[in-house]
């Protein structure tokens, strides 16, 4: 049985750890921006909020690849330590915080993590308070100022914990952190082409990896995984080995997180189900679905994608056409495809074992969750 990942980022402290150099940097920056009044304290409550209740796994594939890696060993001279690396994954979870809140923005969701969404909840303040002006252009021009802010903190947390480290380690892990950022820039952007540009015959599933790969594979698994092994002094085939892995479990992980959008329980998601399809995601289940399904269930999965109104009967109904189609199936088969042999190869690799063990479970629980 896998362990869920709830339970493996709790090993060793990682996400006591990770939470409490968030709580730092948070509690600096009230301190740091009392003097503008108490409409800031309400910015820094929504960013507490939005980092709250996170599965803490990039942080934790950071960490433990930085300890698989020879880091808490001290096998490299200049490796970084392990607070160093706690606060790195607290970066990277303020830039999860700020991708999360620009991405419900785009995508107009209602919900994140069982809770409004950021923009929600500045709309329902303003409207509850009678504040002038449109209560929906306040929530989003909010929530896009808390995205900002929050990207910018997650280049100070970065800068501050590497601000000591030796630049044989520090370097390559700034320049990934970097790249991730750019990256998944881009990716949001693609992502939103996507939705709007004309579904066509067969180009569908290649564009939808080329997303997955640029939006979400490499910034969940790949570059944290590598910014943990830079931190410890890993040698370019290990680093190339991460790389190699963490996009193959990246991508599974996005596989299976499209799954979930369609067919996962809201109550353990906490997003509504079928939420990707009244959001019109273009998702490799949904070009599978196109490219498979017979003529009746094209056109149910083509009348109902990108329907915000979409009733529960209808995502049965797409639901029901999708499983029919075999594209199921076919996801599952590729999640199995692309995990199990990076599984593997981590497996095998000359690693320091109890670093390895956890890498491992962490990327079969990864591409194995419910939520």
């Amino acid at each position: 049985m896998t362990t869920p990942a709830t339970t493996l980022v709790d090993v060793d402290g990682v996400r006591a750890g990770v939470d409490q150099a968030l709580r730092d940097h948070l509690d600096a920056l009230r301190a740091e921006l009392a003097h503008h009044g108490p409409g800031v304290e309400e910015l820094v409550d929504a960013m507490a909020a939005t980092t709250e209740g996170g599965k803490r796994l990039r942080a934790a594939f950071c960490f433990w690849s930085w300890h698989a890696h020879g880091g808490a060993a001290g096998r490299h001279a200049a490796a970084a330590s392990r607070a160093t690396v706690l606060r790195v994954g607290a970066a990277l979870e303020l830039f999860q915080a700020a991708a999360l809140v620009h991405d419900d923005v785009m995508d107009q969701s209602d919900t994140r993590r069982g809770r409004p969404a950021a923009h929600r909840h500045f709309a329902t303040e303003h409207a509850r308070r009678g504040w002038g002006g449109p209560s929906e252009q306040f929530g989003v021009a909010a929530a896009v100022l808390l995205g900002d802010l929050a990207l910018v903190e997650s280049e100070r947390e970065l800068a501050a914990a590497l601000a000591t480290t030796d630049a044989r380690v520090g370097a390559p892990a700034r320049a990934t952190f970097d790249e991730m950022r750019t990256e998944v820039t881009v990716g949001q952007f693609l992502d939103v082409l996507a939705q709007v540009e004309p579904i066509g015959p067969d180009d569908q599933e290649h564009r939808a990896r080329a997303v997955i790969r640029a939006k979400s594979a490499r910034y969940s698994v790949e570059h944290p995984m590598v910014i943990g092994a830079a931190l410890a002094g890993a040698s370019p085939a290990e680093l190339a080995r991460c790389r190699r892995t963490g996009l193959a479990l990246g991508e599974a992980f996005q596989l299976r997180d499209d799954l979930l959008g369609v067919f996962g329980d809201p109550a353990t998601t906490g997003k509504p189900a079928g939420d990707d399809l009244r959001e019109g995601k273009r998702t490799v289940l949904v070009a599978r679905t196109l490219k498979r399904a017979d003529e009746e269930d094209r056109a149910t999965l083509l009348r109902h994608l990108g329907d915000r109104g979409l009733a529960a009967a209808d995502v049965d109904r797409v639901r029901a056409a999708m499983v029919r189609s075999g594209a199921v199936a076919d996801v599952e088969a590729l999640i199995d495809e692309l995990a199990g042999p990076a599984l593997a190869e981590l497996a095998a690799a000359e690693l320091e074992p109890a670093g390895q063990d956890m890498l491992v479970r962490l990327g079969r629980s990864a591409v194995t969750r419910q939520a």
